[in-house]
């Protein structure tokens, strides 16, 4: 099982990449723990959302019980209304290998998706996972690109989230379009690879309440 954990709050990285966190987590039954957190690494990217923004995310895998692993990220990262979900998760690019511990050097992009009413939830995902996925990789200089389908919402103050994405880019991309969407310099094939893909967000809401959050990724095996 994954959860995907999400947390609010500033200073967060030493928090998240310390050992205290996976000491914890591992204690509390994960097997693996991956951090996501906004940090001066990423300082320069674009980052949005809804309501208060996400500043970091705390992955954990676990065949034990959730509520054991939630209670620690809240405690840990003092955010006591952290945003859990249980997810699927469907790898379409593998990301770069990294050793533990160590920064992946991308520019890992996790946005929040809400579904849009009028759409059923097999609508979304179909849309998403068979139409959308193709059209966002040619259309992006993704180096990674990880889905999480949400399945179950696990805590309270958890705001419905149809899907969490994390896409993996050049560092440049924070910046520089032509680097985040691989079209070399080429302006005109910059604005069509940009509107292919924005159509395709357009066919299935995907720009609607959605939350980016630009990240440095870190990864263990506990």
């Amino acid at each position: 099982m994954k959860l995907v954990l999400c947390v609010r709050g500033g200073d967060l990285g030493e928090v998240l990449r310390g050992a205290e966190l996976r000491e914890r987590v591992r204690a509390a039954g994960a097997a693996e723990v991956q951090v996501n957190v906004d940090d001066a690494d990423v300082a320069p990217a674009l980052r949005f959302g809804p309501g208060e923004q996400v500043t970091g995310l705390v992955s954990v895998w676990t065949d034990g019980d959730a509520a054991p692993l939630i209670a620690v990220v809240a405690e840990v990262t003092g955010d006591p209304g952290v945003h859990a979900y249980r997810v699927t998760e469907r790898v379409r690019l593998d990301p770069l290998p990294v050793a533990d511990g160590e920064r992946a050097d991308v520019y890992a992009q996790v946005a929040l998706l809400r579904r849009p009413e009028g759409m059923s939830r097999e609508e979304y995902l179909g849309y998403w996972l068979v139409h959308h996925t193709p059209i966002a990789i040619r259309t992006q200089n993704t180096s990674g690109y990880v889905q999480n389908v949400v399945e179950e919402v696990l805590t309270p103050d958890s705001p419905e989230v149809a899907a969490i994405v994390e896409e993996h880019f050049p560092m440049a991309g924070m910046t520089d379009p032509h680097a985040f969407h691989g079209s070399g310099g080429d302006e005109a094939e910059l604005k069509r690879r940009f509107s292919e893909l924005m159509a395709s967000v357009a066919e299935f809401g995907g720009g609607d309440g959605l939350d980016v959050v630009p990240t440095s990724r870190y990864r263990w095996s506990l």
